[in-house]
């Protein structure tokens, strides 16, 4: 059924101020002298939280590497016929009126899919966006100051838009999900000072750690099909064995935001879990599908994931604005029946007339199973871009080169695993180029023999005005009880440190989240 917009925006309004009053009441602060912070527990739970505890007991014998509570068991979807899709195009937000990434991005995709009556297909089961949580988001992010600061209304719905069609997919509901939303998200990383590549979070990372949590999926394989290299993503998922990260973009030394690099492999125990194929500028459809086919789909094969996730940014289109790539249309539907993702999540492209309304069309109707031939831009002319035979030869050789890193990887965490001692730290410089921050990281990894150890994070933001400095602790969702109880100790004794301005702790195997701000004195837990 359709619901028109005008009445998608005062219910997500009204639904807004209801999750506002109600997520007041989910988190508490309390002002806390630092001499009593390990006394701090969780204060309050979501209702889904107690509608769980209420129906489990507590087991005394849990093994190791384990969520310490039961996820839900995700439905056999074998049997599943449609395409669920969730279109929110953020009316309300714009970095500024004339910015690629503003409102206006997605209203010919809106009047081409409706127009073409695509939500009336018996094969397309429509849902309706919903608020994520402020617990959803800090799951995967350290956002400065706090959460609100750098989550939206919009931000929010358009992540809890990509929870509610995970909720459909693994109840059985749907075969496959689009999210056809914005603001996108796959340049914010774990540390969140500002806006950074038109992304504040990460739609893609809240959505697995989301699946995690709640339905124990573990081995998640992530393909970000956008012009820009996802290296929010990536970073997230950088020390991560367990999720594949693909990702193919233009050349970083030719667009924003310069990475994605053939070396760029994973941390020391998930080196070859991240594969980065940096394409030629003006790589047409053929190029991409040779990579495709040649590289993605068997690594995909052998890693065996339980769900395939999609970046779906459609910037590599011929006619977008912000890039220099040759795809089409039918390249990108051909794309996405090969790669036959469960869910897709919308990115980049800002080509709102030439390219968006034919790219999003051809998607849909492709995760439909649907003839999707139809579907061409009115400027595309078949056989109009070349392959140059240098570019190809530059694709061979990057798909040899990470075949062999893919073949070898339990090999070259071995090596890299034996030159660390207990831990491993680098640094890095990030630099947001909307809000004009340039950021200092120092990243340590606990290099434990029996999980992939927690991760903590020191991270200095220079601004024009001011600086904020602050101590980020993240414990993986399987990480063994040690790394836990080590990782919250560095929490509780950073809290006493003055050069940090907040301090922050990232409990996923607990799912416990909190904030902690010297000034004030308070901790926020989620």
């Amino acid at each position: 059924m359709k619901l028109g917009f005008g009445k998608i925006r005062d219910a997500l309004k009204s639904g807004a101020e209801k999750n506002t009053g109600e997520e007041k009441k989910e988190r508490k602060e309390e002002e806390l002298e630092p001499d009593r912070i390990g006394e701090v527990t969780m204060k309050t739970k979501t209702s889904e939280q107690k509608s769980e505890d209420a129906s489990k007991t507590e087991s005394k014998n849990e093994p190791e590497n384990e969520p310490e509570k039961e996820p839900m068991i995700p439905a056999d979807r074998t049997g599943a016929t449609k395409t669920g899709l969730i279109f929110f195009p953020a009316f309300d937000w714009a970095i500024s009126p004339t910015h690629p990434e503003r409102e206006e991005r997605l209203l010919y995709t809106r009047d081409q899919i409706f127009e073409e009556g695509l939500m009336d297909l018996p094969q397309i089961a429509e849902y309706k966006p919903r608020l994520a949580d402020f617990k959803d988001i800090a799951r995967v992010h350290f956002c400065i100051p706090d959460i609100e600061a750098q989550a939206t209304t919009p931000h929010r719905i358009s992540v809890g838009s990509c929870l509610v069609l995970a909720d459909a997919l693994m109840r059985g509901e749907v075969k496959n999900a689009f999210a056809l939303v914005r603001p996108p998200g796959h340049h914010a990383m774990t540390v969140a000072h500002g806006n950074r590549g038109f992304c504040n979070i990460n739609n893609e990372a809240i959505l697995v750690e989301y699946l995690r949590k709640k339905y124990g999926i573990r081995r998640i394989a992530i393909v970000d099909t956008d012009v820009h290299h996802g290296d929010g993503t990536q970073e997230i998922f950088y020390n991560d064995p367990d999720v594949l990260f693909i990702s193919f973009h233009q050349d970083g030394r030719t667009i924003f935001p310069g990475s994605g690099f053939v070396n760029e492999l994973g941390g020391p125990k998930a080196l070859a879990r991240t594969i980065n194929i940096p394409l030629p500028p003006g790589t047409p459809d053929k190029g991409i599908l040779y990579v495709l086919d040649t590289l993605v789909l068997p690594i995909l094969e052998d890693f065996k994931p339980e769900l395939v996730l999609n970046s779906a940014g459609q910037d590599n289109h011929f006619s977008d604005p912000l890039a220099n790539m040759r795809f089409s249309a039918q390249g990108y539907a051909k794309l996405n029946e090969k790669l036959a993702p469960d869910m897709a999540v919308l990115e980049g492209g800002y080509a709102i007339q030439s390219a968006l309304p034919y790219v999003n069309t051809g998607i849909i109707l492709a995760m439909a199973g649907l003839d999707y031939s139809c579907v061409k831009e009115p400027d595309f002319r078949p056989g109009m871009f070349v392959q140059a035979a240098r570019d190809r030869q530059v694709l061979e050789e990057i798909v040899a080169t990470q075949l062999e890193n893919w073949k070898n990887r339990d090999r070259l965490v071995e090596a890299e695993v034996a030159k660390h001692g207990d831990f491993y730290r680098r640094k890095k410089q990030i630099f947001y180029d909307t809000d004009m921050i340039q950021e200092f990281q120092e990243e340590t990894i606990r290099m434990c023999p029996d999980c992939q150890g927690y991760v903590t994070i020191d991270s200095q933001a220079h601004r024009s005005i001011n600086d904020t400095r602050i101590f980020g602790v993240s414990v993986p969702i399987y990480a063994c009880d040690r790394c836990q109880a080590e990782a919250r100790e560095e929490y509780e004794k950073r809290l006493t440190y003055p050069e940090y301005e907040y301090v922050y702790l990232q409990d996923k195997k607990a799912d416990e989240y909190r904030e902690y701000n010297r000034r004030t004195k308070q901790e926020t837990s989620y």
